[in-house]
């Protein structure tokens, strides 16, 4: 589509600041939000999908989707509509780099920094999955990451081309590259499709390099289908064997052999963080190479140096003649080195044989055991604490690794049992302060949020994320939304305005219209006052009274046509019938419960029967069918914690 120039107003309320860049579905611009008076960035779509109205119809489904995923790695999507003959979507605009120009510059990247970034992508991953959304296209390029290391994904409201994400010409909707072996094959795309592209993205970002890469995308694709992915470790890149035998568990050719959450992908990566922060900056090393590294400058046995050697010497006589000494010099010397022969021999028979103590801390509690008993070491005590690490993580051992101790000796583990489970209370439709108290109650931080609502009283709880019932680590961070009660909006300026021009502005911001007319010098039907003024905040449903010009008496004088009965038509039947009077249409969308009302003309202004100039405007209302949301439920007593 042609690009829109700055400074232009998009239905009413988005001014283009500039253009932030072009995808092969829409442009993207930087654009003020003229009501909330906040930035946002704006997707136009393209022309050519405009006009394909079932591709039209799961981008406006999708997009509705999107704008219900509140969380804080997944860009929100704030509103929704119409332009010059295609559609936009007015999403947080964010400042930061993309994750693919951070690989281009820095990869291979620090791998705790890989096991940050790829958690926060998953928790975003399976937020989305749990709503029921799938991503299909994570790349690099689709995720932008913050000064503080936070990262957002984006583009969860454009839709796919059909299931398939091959076109025609055997080109690949997205980027092959990240492209699963099911996307490629046109099968249906799942949770783990996203999970596979996501490990594509952890590889890339670790080594530098992807894994598959060719002349043209169907050759990548068939790559994808056929070859394992190449080892992650080699030409000078060293990989912690976790961490790579975890990223390569989500490049299964099999969606079934994948990760099948990502909560289970992102908990595998949070297990690696110890392995990782042990290997340092250098090569992973053996148990073997580290234990030998750690040993002491041998300093030999004290013990062989005293005790029953010198007795003997402690119990000699008077020294006798000098000649006499000099005959007993040898005997002496002997005895004292069978004595000293006999105490080894005794020493080293009755000493309990010591060995290195394996390094175990970071393991589970099971290998942990499994390595000990190997090095000889049976006698293992456990003491159990709280901690953030995973549930049966050994966090200390004593004796420390790579001490010398008998293996009779007792080796005490100090092992995680967790933080402990709660379960997320329902607060729901109770004051903030309560609402709050209940959650600290179920020991969770909180964060509250306002968020405008029509249906929630304001100061009243709307939701939690995550939601009530979730199991959470205790402990945890949840966050309160509260309503902070309807959004006010700013009364545009229809000054100037026809009059059905007007009426259709204000009634698309929610605003009730009353209409006055005046005889001037303004020609008839245009709006030339209004209250209140532009700019004045009301609640949706306030009134606004615009005067209307009726014209000289030679203005009034003209013929006029009169306005059909179309409510109750489809919408293409109501726009025959109004041109069929030489009347224009301007058409709106409303939502609706009622299913017979799905793409019906609803209501239309003016009414039927009023005479008006030819060629004027008749503001059609299409309904557009929505399901009804569930009555909200009382709030329920929080059940108890689970067992620890």
């Amino acid at each position: 589509m042609t690009e829109v120039a700055d400074d232009t107003i998009i239905d009413g309320r988005y001014r283009v600041l500039g253009r932030i860049g072009s995808g092969g579905m829409a442009d993207v611009y930087r654009a003020e939000d003229t009501h909330l008076g906040r930035e946002v960035a704006l997707k136009v779509l393209h022309r050519r999908f405009a006009q394909d109205a079932e591709f039209v119809e799961r981008f406006r489904r999708e997009a509705r989707s999107a704008a219900g995923l509140q969380h804080p790695n997944v860009v929100g999507v704030f509103d929704r509509g119409e332009y010059e003959g295609t559609y936009y979507i007015a999403m947080e605009c964010l400042h930061g780099r993309t994750l693919k120009d951070i690989v281009n510059e820095s990869a291979p990247l620090d791998q705790s920094l890989v096991i940050d970034l790829g958690i926060q992508v998953l928790e975003a991953a399976a937020f989305a999955h749990r709503h029921g959304v799938i991503h299909r296209d994570f790349k690099p390029h689709n995720v932008i990451v913050d000064d503080d290391g936070v990262a957002k994904v984006t583009d969860f409201g454009i839709a796919r081309a059909g299931a398939s994400e091959m076109t025609e010409t055997g080109s690949i909707m997205g980027t092959a590259q990240y492209l699963s072996p099911e996307q490629a094959q046109g099968h249906a795309v799942t949770a783990a499709s996203d999970l596979y592209s996501i490990g594509v993205m952890l590889y890339e970002m670790l080594t530098g390099r992807l894994p598959f890469g060719g002349d043209s995308a169907v050759a990548i694709a068939l790559k994808h289908l056929s070859e394992p992915p190449p080892p992650m470790s080699g030409d000078g890149v060293a990989i912690e064997p976790n961490l790579e035998s975890v990223v390569m568990g989500a490049l299964a050719k099999d969606p079934l052999a994948r990760w099948q959450s990502g909560e289970d992908f992102a908990a595998a990566l949070q297990a690696c963080r110890p392995y990782v922060e042990a290997m340092g900056d250098g090569a992973p090393m053996t148990q073997s190479t580290a234990v030998f590294e750690a040993l002491p400058v041998p300093m030999g046995d004290p013990t062989l140096a005293a005790g029953p050697v010198l007795a003997p010497v402690a119990a000699e006589p008077a020294p006798p003649r000098e000649e006499e000494r000099r005959r007993r010099w040898p005997a002496a010397a002997l005895a004292l080195l069978v004595l000293a022969l006999i105490a080894l021999m005794a020493f080293a028979f009755s000493r309990p044989e010591k060995v290195d103590v394996p390094e175990v801390t970071g393991m589970n509690l099971t290998d942990a055991r499994e390595r000990l008993d190997k090095a000889g070491f049976e006698n293992v005590e456990v003491e159990r604490e709280r901690s953030r690490a995973e549930v049966d993580t050994v966090l200390r051992q004593e004796p420390d690794a790579a001490e010398e101790a008998a293996k009779s000796e007792t080796v005490t583990l100090a092992v995680s049992r967790g933080p402990g489970k709660v379960r997320v209370p329902s607060v729901r439709n109770l004051p903030e302060p309560r609402a709050l108290k209940e959650l600290e109650k179920a020991d969770l931080k909180v964060t509250a949020d306002p968020q405008p609502s029509s249906r929630v009283k304001r100061g009243l709880a709307i939701d939690t994320s995550p939601e009530a019932g979730t199991e959470v680590d205790r402990g945890s961070r949840v966050r309160l939304f509260v309503s902070s009660g309807p959004q006010k909006i700013g009364v545009p300026n229809v000054v100037g305005l026809s009059r059905e021009s007007a009426e259709s502005r204000l009634d698309r911001e929610g605003l009730t219209v009353e209409v006055e007319t005046r005889q001037s010098d303004k020609p008839e039907g245009e709006v030339i006052a209004q209250s209140p003024g532009q700019g004045t905040k009301l609640d949706a449903g306030d009134r606004v009274t615009i005067t209307v010009s009726q014209g000289t008496e030679e203005q009034q004088e003209l013929p006029k046509v009169t306005v059909p009965d179309v409510e109750g038509l489809s919408k293409a039947d109501a726009l025959r019938r109004l041109r069929a009077q030489g009347l224009s249409a301007t058409v709106r969308e409303r939502a609706t419960e009622d299913e017979d009302e799905d793409g019906k003309v609803i209501s239309q202004r003016p009414a039927a029967g009023t005479e008006v100039e030819p060629g004027g405007a008749v503001v059609l209302t299409v309904g557009v069918f929505e399901e009804p949301e569930p009555d909200p439920e009382p709030p329920a007593a929080p059940p108890p914690p689970a067992a620890q």
